[in-house]
């Protein structure tokens, strides 16, 4: 009897979860409502695909005939990339969702390039930007090296070669990581790469330095970042790769908007629990976007790097969600509570959404490409000092923030050594992005147009005098939280 009993028991478990499985099963993935707010997010909030980026591994490229670089790179590169811009115009009219900017990420040059010569290494970032102007995309990203714990022959010829081959490209992007939580700051790289950028900035200077807003310098930069200028392809991925970036600060401002309009005590884990569903939808999207261009171009789809992209356009700001929840400015008192809210939000409905996450995946605050953030600048609610604390907890650094022209090389060094700190013992992503804008002082405007928009140039403290510290040079050790072997 007991047998019996127990048998039947079982059976009407198992009824039990038959019919919630048909009732599951029969559940949409998305509810009418939620279909609506997709589409009212991309008819009037600003939500697009900000990047499709092909990841295209050069290492079998790599050779001490320059020549023969120059072409298995071209030849490369074309295979891949001929139908990449056509197939996401096709699949963006096909959803009606906007594929903005279609770019390419390569092995980092300095590897494949080891053998070479720093003027060979600008030929090859001329080969780069021609193969990007055939496929038509709008920038190229890898003219990079990883330097964190030294330097080897190639990386110093890279270096050597960013300044002039910046300045002679239009869709060239390089990318230096000087320092990891696993191997310390590389003292020596940082204040190499303020030389660097000083160079950059004077060979490009009737731009305001625009070849600086080309370049970045990292801490524990990602393999798979779909965004530049940071963009490159990591040693260990596959020969071809498609990574998605998706943006939408606009669609997280009117969320909220419209949550305070219909309820305005709301608080602040309900506003955390908003914004983590608004961002599962649009990492959806660009999940649903990124698979199909996979698919279409017969590659392996990697990640969707959900990151707050701002634009100079009206309506597409991460500095007006600031104003949405309560500050009167980012920079003033709660700015970095609020960020953190705000990255960690988005963070959290990204991962929900797809267990393909990767690259970034968090909040910019790119001064210069953001119309709110530039006017917080000029009106002087956030200088350079308020830009590095909040760099904590949002997802890169000290991004376009233009400088006085006069600030030397060290200071801008001292600038960089900073930041890295923060990334190295946070364990997270840190970047600068730094541009001396030649013949022009603090509180003027530099111009670099289009998406790098405009911004006031913000005062350096002690920026023109000189930095012992900087100039010892050698290894800043990695912290205790390195050892977790």
């Amino acid at each position: 009897m007991t047998e019996v009993r127990e048998q039947k028991s079982e059976d009407r478990s198992q009824k039990i979860k038959n019919r919630r499985q048909k009732t599951e099963d029969k559940k949409p993935m998305l509810t009418d409502s939620e279909i609506l707010s997709t589409l009212e997010m991309l008819e009037n909030e600003n939500l697009d695909v900000r990047t499709v980026t092909l990841g295209i591994n050069l290492l079998d490229c790599a050779s001490h005939d320059p020549a023969k670089v120059r072409k298995k790179i071209h030849s490369k590169i074309t295979h891949y990339a001929e139908q990449l811009v056509p197939t996401c115009d096709r699949i963006g009219q096909k959803y009606g969702i906007p594929v903005v900017n279609k770019r390419i990420s390569v092995s980092p040059i300095a590897v494949v390039g080891a053998a070479l010569s720093s003027p060979q290494m600008v030929d090859i970032a001329k080969v780069l930007n021609e193969v990007a102007r055939e496929v038509n995309v709008d920038f190229i990203g890898g003219f990079s090296t990883l330097v964190q714990k030294g330097m080897a022959r190639g990386d110093r010829a890279l270096i050597e070669a960013i300044p002039r081959a910046l300045a002679v490209t239009e869709r060239v992007c390089a990318s230096v990581n000087v320092a990891s939580t696993k191997a310390g700051i590389n003292m020596d790289a940082v204040l190499l790469m303020g030389k660097t950028i000083k160079q950059a900035a004077q060979l490009t200077a009737d731009k305001d330095g625009l070849a600086c807003a080309k370049l970045c310098v990292f801490a524990n930069i990602p393999q798979d970042i779909p965004f530049m200028a940071g963009a490159y392809l990591g040693i260990g991925e596959a020969d071809a790769v498609i990574n998605v970036g998706v943006s939408g600060p606009g669609v997280v401002k009117k969320a909220i908007d419209r949550a305070l309009a219909s309820n305005p005590e709301l608080d602040l884990g309900q506003l955390s629990d908003l914004i983590k569903k608004t961002a599962y939808k649009v990492t959806r999207v660009g999940e649903l976007i990124g698979r199909e261009v996979a698919d279409n171009l017969k590659i392996g789809f990697g990640v969707v790097d959900l990151s707050l992209a701002p634009t100079p356009n009206v309506g597409d700001s991460v500095g007006e969600i600031f104003q949405s929840i309560g500050l009167k400015s980012i920079g003033v008192p709660g700015t970095t509570a609020a960020l953190a809210l705000l990255n960690d939000a988005v963070k959290k409905g990204g991962a929900f959404a797809s267990s393909r996450v990767g690259g970034l995946s968090g909040a910019f605050i790119p001064v210069s490409e953001d119309l709110n953030i530039s006017e917080s600048a000029r009106q002087g609610y956030i200088g350079l000092e308020k830009l590095e604390a909040i760099t904590s907890v949002c997802s890169v650094g000290l991004d376009m923030v233009a400088l006085p022209g006069d600030t030397s090389a060290e200071s801008i060094a001292a600038i960089i050594a900073d930041e890295m700190a923060i990334g190295v013992i946070n364990n997270k992503t840190t970047a600068t992005r730094l541009i001396p804008v030649p013949g022009k002082a603090a509180g003027d405007n530099a111009y670099f147009g289009g998406l790098l928009g405009q911004s006031v140039i913000l005062p350096v403290n002690n920026g023109k005098n000189e930095n012992r510290f900087i100039r010892h040079g050698g290894l800043i050790p990695a912290p205790l939280q390195s050892l977790t072997n």
